[in-house]
């Protein structure tokens, strides 16, 4: 089975999965593939060369869209993980944001949704701000050592390694309570992470993919509990290179197993946010009930 993800959060949760798979002591055999961006596990997974994949719950919508259905959702793996930073202490409400050159990684992926979302709520506009993409958070880290006023907004455990080298930066914001803040919808969470599998290899293999959602599950759990252990991995795997720094990052890293239909009704709600906001954000409109794996 092969397995994509992104270098973050959504890896932490596989890293005990992939420990057992090298130790042999998995049902399925797996071959793991972690990206920086996830543009690459996109096209790999639509090329057929990714049997599943870890992505933004809103490209997941959107290759839903774009490849006519030949997508499913299996379940959520993370909730919400971004950060907003700053060594500037003037910062203490969104609002305060105005006139600030904001570093953030993914156009039109998740962070850039997320930012543009509050600002808007709070009663900003892009007009007000300065954004500045960076194709990889650790591209961020360099970008605010040389501008010290500046905003960045990363996620979980990128948030934590600025930190580490950075000791003038602080949190100044966690974007999952200022979505609820925006929203006031408590029926919505920020969903980061899901977890979706080609219907090509799902119609051949269910047995295989339900096993894999019994290994994630196990796996994403041991990541929350085993904290310590997990950390050595994510050094071990090159996630983070500093189980330090992996121990104190992923209990903010809002790592989570969720299937079924728990997991249809929270990404729906959050896909109808956004649907709301920009329906671009979903690939133009919400995937039909086909899109969700309910087993």
């Amino acid at each position: 089975v092969r397995v994509g993800s992104l270098k973050g959060p959504t890896s932490i949760g596989l890293l005990n999965l992939m420990e057992d798979n090298n130790n042999g002591s998995t049902t399925n055999k797996y071959s793991f593939t972690i990206e920086a961006q996830a543009d690459i596990i996109a096209a790999m997974l639509t090329k057929g060369e990714l049997d599943i994949a870890l992505i933004p719950a809103n490209l997941a919508s959107v290759l839903f869209n774009k490849t006519e259905g030949k997508i499913t959702v299996i379940d959520i793996n993370t909730l919400g993980v971004l950060y907003m930073l700053s060594a500037d202490d003037s910062i203490s409400s969104v609002n305060d944001l105005a006139g600030k050159t904001i570093y953030l990684t993914g156009k039109g992926t998740t962070p850039d949704f997320v930012l543009r979302y509050i600002l808007e709520g709070n009663g900003l506009s892009l007009d007000d701000v300065t954004l500045e993409y960076k194709s990889e958070a650790t591209e961020i880290l360099g970008a605010m050592s040389n501008d010290p006023a500046a905003v960045a907004l990363l996620p979980q455990p990128f948030a934590t390694v600025a930190m580490a080298k950075n000791d003038s930066l602080k949190v100044i914001f966690d974007m999952t309570k200022e979505w609820s803040l925006v929203n006031g919808d408590s029926d919505s969470i920020l969903v980061t992470g899901v977890t979706v599998v080609r219907n090509d290899f799902l119609k051949d293999n269910e047995a295989a993919v339900v096993t894999f959602l019994a290994d994630h599950e196990y796996s994403s759990k041991k990541a929350v509990m085993d904290i310590e252990g997990t950390a050595a991995l994510t050094e071990k795997y090159g996630i983070i290179d500093n189980a330090a720094i992996a121990k104190k990052a992923i209990p903010m890293c809002n790592i989570f197993y969720i299937d079924g239909e728990d997991m249809k009704n929270a990404l729906r709600a959050y896909l109808e946010v956004l649907e709301q906001y920009d329906n671009s954000f979903i690939g133009g409109q919400l995937p039909s009930d086909d899109f969700f794996f309910v087993n």
